[in-house]
């Protein structure tokens, strides 16, 4: 069967004034109809430039310089513009930042008909719609038929990115594009899109070019890998071949950061004790925390409905705990972010930071608490100021929190940049240019630069490579150990929890439906939920619970309309009568374990019997 894309001897360039780097350099491959092929590599090797040049978007100041891109023996770099927009039904393009690709002034679902109608004028409106809904639901974007008519500001990160999958895949292409498209999503939503895109391939015959920054992740996906380092291919493979033998040494050191999940015990910070082996004082105490928001009543002038966020989340983190909170998305991770940085005020219960209630703090002691618990969020480009220079970045907390002396300013900001391994050189540069790995340092050293005792970790990894994640775990480690930090994870990186947190809450739907020590969530579960988790995690290793098995079917239900009973019975394996009418309760199954299951031993004896 010939290629449906045949590149050769591709090579692009940066241009600037008086200079020129080498993005590309003489690639060369091929794919065919049905074959997923993965495109891996560092942050900066080349990978995005490649998917671009693929479907011939390279404009300045970058330049192709040499080579061909043959799709159906045409090459897309000589065609003129008419004749390349004939083509644009048959090439798809989906890339990995969601959030500005579609215009915030219509509905999403809107949007995507209109692109399916321009590209196919032969489709009905009607048969458009239904085509539209039909994949937003298979992507598991909850309440298809009515997100439809939501705007984009309406949609997470996550379901966007979902958004602009199905929006790639509605007309049927038979070239796919696919750059990063599952690094924002949670692990049971990425082995969904993987899946769909598998039944693309057969059922319409379409080749993927899979690009990812996650090895792991380009196995679920990839029969053949390409790996790229520094813009040159280094090594192509079948992808077990090349994950059980890599022939390159670049490619042996990208297996070799792989976090190992069950096969070895990861070097986790002890657990924090305080001093006569009493347990350590919490740092942070939740205690029935709930919030709820009041939202537009689909269909009414001005009625509206409660949608229950976050649900009675009770734990406590201690002082030098890593800490992790897991779960998809909609589960209430960044609302539960938002409630322990207060952001926001929780409609019900209270957060406490050593023993007060940070609600009822007032203006000045507000300004205290700042200093004292820190945020590092996700997006390493959009949160920092592209017109600011990095030391100015890092001066302004210090000027906010009331020091005034330039040269003690200037002094704490280089030795603040030198601890999170950033050169001194950067002081007066802008971000730009810069890797992910090195803006996240600075948002990194802008959260230490006031000696925090807590640091907020919002997705903070989720938007680099597996090389920097490495990288920065690494020095997350260093930090707390030179500073007696405590950190909270809020994550959809299994792996990454697994290497980095002693302690874990997995939630569902706004409730915590297990806490555990690390040990006991990776091996030994309480909740079906978070098998589910552990079972569509990517990994290199021969996985401990079976997707088949475990895996959840369906959608989540509405947090406005919750069901009587466990809200995870709908898609629950292991259901049973009782489940629909009794809602579990955190149930302890150790010294430190918890699960909300009513298969949990010690749920309750009268509500097993139903089991039987």
């Amino acid at each position: 069967m010939d290629p449906v894309l045949c590149v050769r001897d591709l090579s692009v360039a940066l241009t600037l004034p008086g200079r020129e780097r080498t993005i590309l350099d003489r690639i060369s491959f091929d794919v065919a109809p049905r074959e997923i092929v993965g495109v891996v590599g560092a942050s900066g090797a080349g990978k995005t430039v490649l998917s671009r040049a693929v479907v011939n978007w390279i404009a300045a100041p970058l330049a192709i310089r040499s080579g061909e891109v043959r799709f159906r023996g045409k090459d897309l770099l000589v065609l003129p513009p008419r004749a390349m927009r004939s083509l644009r039904r048959d090439i798809a393009y989906v890339g990995a930042d969601p959030m500005g690709a579609l215009d915030p002034t219509l509905p999403v679902g809107r949007q995507i008909v209109e692109k399916l109608r321009a590209v196919m004028p032969e489709v009905s409106r009607r048969e458009a719609r239904e085509r539209v809904i039909a994949l937003l639901d298979a992507v598991r974007i909850p309440s298809a038929t009515a997100r439809f008519h939501d705007y984009p500001s309406q949609f997470s990160g996550g379901m966007m990115q979902r958004a602009l999958i199905v929006d790639a895949m509605v007309s049927n292409p038979a070239l796919l594009v696919a750059d990063n498209v599952t690094q924002p999503l949670d692990v049971t939503v990425a082995a969904q899109v993987i899946r769909l895109m598998r039944e693309l391939t057969e059922r319409f015959e379409t080749a993927i070019l899979f690009v990812s920054s996650s090895l792991p992740v380009a196995r679920e996906a990839a029969s053949r890998t390409l790996v790229i380092d520094a813009g040159r291919l280094v090594e192509e493979q079948p992808t077990e071949a090349l994950i059980a033998a890599p022939r390159h040494a670049y490619t042996r050191d990208l297996v070799a950061q792989i976090p190992v999940i069950w096969g070895e015990r990861p070097r986790l910070p002890a657990m924090p004790k305080a001093p006569g082996a009493r347990p350590a004082e919490a740092i942070i105490s939740l205690r029935d925390v709930s919030q709820t928001y009041r939202v537009k009543r689909r269909g009414s002038f001005a009625g509206t409905s409660a949608l229950r966020a976050v649900r009675n989340v009770t734990f406590d983190i201690a002082k030098g705990d890593s800490f992790a909170v897991v779960g998809e998305s909609g589960c209430g991770k960044s609302t539960l972010m938002r409630l322990l940085s207060r952001l926001e005020r929780p409609s019900g219960g209270s957060v406490l930071c050593e023993g007060r209630d940070i609600a009822g703090l007032s203006g000045a002691e507000r300004l205290g608490f700042r200093r004292k618990l820190q945020l590092v969020l996700q997006d390493p480009f959009n949160s920092l100021p592209p017109r600011t220079g990095i030391g100015a970045m890092l001066e302004a907390p210090l000027r906010i929190h009331g020091w005034r002396d330039p040269k003690t300013i200037r002094e704490r900001v280089r030795a603040v940049m030198d601890d999170v391994g950033l050169a001194p050189a950067l002081y007066d540069d802008l971000p730009l240019g810069l890797s992910a790995g090195q803006r996240q340092r600075i948002n990194v050293a802008r959260a230490m630069v006031l000696e925090p005792q807590i640091l907020l970790m919002d997705e903070t990894l989720s938007a680099l490579d597996q090389t920097e994640q490495f990288k920065l775990l690494a020095l997350f480690e260093k930090l707390q150990r030179a500073h007696g930090l405590t950190y909270i994870y809020i994550s959809h990186d299994l792996a990454m929890v697994r290497k980095a947190c002693n302690r874990i809450a997995v939630m569902y739907l706004g409730e915590v439906v297990e806490l555990a020590d690390n040990e006991r969530l990776f091996f030994d579960p309480g909740h079906p939920y978070t098998r589910a988790l552990l079972s569509a995690m990517p990994a290199l290793e021969a996985r401990r619970y079976r997707p088949e098995d475990c895996l959840m079917e369906g959608e989540p239900p509405s947090p406005i309309d919750l069901p009587q009973g466990c809200a995870f019975r709908s898609r629950c394996p292991q259901a049973f009568e009782a489940c629909a009418t009794h809602s579990p309760f955190l149930t302890v199954r150790g010294a430190h374990d918890f699960a909300a299951c009513h298969r949990v031993p010690g749920a309750g004896a009268a509500l097993l019997a139903g089991a039987a």
